[in-house]
């Protein structure tokens, strides 16, 4: 199997040096500002000797870090853990000089425990809070005591100082717990879309490929046909001469050998300038085709809905629309027992199409995240059976519906009967449907879009 390149090695999510020097520069300077009003206006007794000692060390860890490493230096996650580590300490031991808990600006702790959460590992961030955690409850215990000029104490009553520590603490927990937790869905959506981005592109060059080999096909056509004429007229004429003759038919044979086989390498190009749309049923068919011979027979119906045309649309031939497809055909293929069924129905204003099959389908508790990535459950073990190879996530799903929302499509997801019913109580068209609905101006090219001559094939832009 391929490796996976959604797996935790694969994500480059190391955070850069420089991010952190920053957000370091921006904290030395608001420090250095908070002491100076702190000593010079609000005449505050603050040890300025140790605390610029504090704050000095963090403008050498800066400097030394700008010197030795790159400018694009990113940091591994250990190296990472161990530099917010060093915030941490710092902001501790200036706490410790300036009252501790007392002092509201202990509030600062929360930062790097929020942004070990949103960047590194759920390990490094255990480890970091929980070493912000004894340092926290060490300051409330030990700490010089913060002074005004008069000699006064400036301390909070006690009630309050633990109330303060324990907001702290929560609040550290809380917002680590959310930041941690929209960074993983922003990840997921991410490495969804870029898989969904994977498979477009896939699909677009398997489409580009087939216009290639349709336009061969074409082009070809009549200058083959010359040959093949001109060659057998050679034939008629060399009738005495038995080596010429010979010759000619040679050159008949091998031009009639090479249109055999464009046409049957034409057969899977369809994207060219003189076949730009396809009906309904063709393009049904051809999404649904790879997994035809699967054990699980397809039942087509194409069928016009009230008021609308009993011929065929054309609809366009898209990539995304095509894939889109052929992941929901796939997906009923993998847990039907026997049968799908494909419904295309049309009218003037909109176009359907309905996968149902005869499985059981879809979890009910499960129904309303359909299509979200990555949607993870523990599977009985009769379903991890059923769909050996698959990993349960949703990525399919998402990847098809996404696709098929690009081309203007309403998906829907639901079940044509009680999922807990047993399979004697089940009728047909049981298992799980997906209902796909364009606007008809969305995905059909009328008559009018095709007329007239389409010109020389183009070059395919890469």
């Amino acid at each position: 199997m391929a490796d996976n390149p959604f797996s935790g090695g694969a994500r480059d999510d190391r955070i850069r040096l420089r991010t952190l020097i920053n957000l370091r520069w921006l904290a030395v300077l608001g420090q250095t500002v908070t002491l100076v009003i702190a000593s010079f206006f609000l005449t505050l007794r603050v040890e300025l000797g140790l605390c610029f000692l504090a704050v000095g060390s963090s403008v050498i860890a800066n400097l030394l870090a700008m010197t030795v490493f790159p400018v694009n230096q990113r940091l591994s996650d250990r190296d990472a853990m161990l530099t917010l580590l060093f915030d941490v300490a710092q902001l501790t031991f200036l706490l410790f000089l300036t009252g501790g808990l007392n002092n509201p600006f202990a509030l600062l702790f929360i930062a790097p425990v929020t942004i070990s959460a949103t960047a590194l590992s759920l390990r490094s961030t255990v480890f970091l809070g929980c070493v912000t955690f004894v340092l926290i409850s060490a300051l409330g215990v030990f700490h010089v005591p913060l002074r005004t000029q008069e000699g006064f104490i400036l301390e909070m009553p006690e009630i309050y100082l633990w109330g303060f520590w324990v907001a702290i603490i929560v609040g550290a927990l809380f917002l680590s717990a959310y930041a941690q937790r929209v960074t993983q869905e922003r990840n997921a959506m991410s490495d969804a879309l870029f898989a969904t981005q994977m498979a477009l592109t896939r699909e677009q060059s398997l489409t580009d490929l087939g216009g290639v080999i349709a336009a061969a096909a074409h082009e070809l056509g009549t200058p083959l046909a010359t040959i093949k004429l001109v060659s057998s007229e050679l034939v008629e004429e060399l009738q005495d001469d038995q080596v010429l003759r010979e010759d000619a038919e040679l050159i008949r044979e091998q031009a009639n050998r090479c249109r055999d086989i464009l046409r049957s390498m034409g057969r899977a190009g369809k994207d060219d300038l003189h076949v730009r749309s396809v009906p309904i049923s063709g393009l049904v068919k051809e999404a649904a085709e790879p997994h035809s011979d699967r054990g699980i027979e397809l039942l087509y119906t194409f069928t016009p809905l009230i008021g609308g045309d009993e011929k065929q649309p054309n609809l366009q031939r898209k990539p995304e629309l095509l894939h889109g497809l052929r992941n929901m055909v796939q997906n009923a293929v993998d847990f039907a027992h026997s049968r799908v069924w494909i419904d295309a129905h049309w009218n003037q204003n909109m176009v359907q199409i309905r996968v149902i099959d005869d499985g059981a389908g879809y979890p009910p508790e499960l129904i309303r995240r359909i299509g979200d990535p990555f949607l993870r459950r523990r599977k009985p073990a009769r379903e991890v059976s059923q769909r050996k190879g698959y990993e349960g996530m949703g990525l399919g799903l998402f990847i098809a519906k996404t696709l098929l929302e690009r081309t203007g499509a309403k998906v829907a997801f639901a079940n044509g009967t009680d999922p807990f019913l047993t399979n004697e109580e089940r009728g047909d068209r049981s298992g799980a449907i997906v209902d796909v609905t364009w606007p008809r101006e969305a995905v059909v090219m009328e008559a009018t879009d095709v007329m007239g001559p389409l010109g020389e094939n183009q070059l395919i832009d890469r």
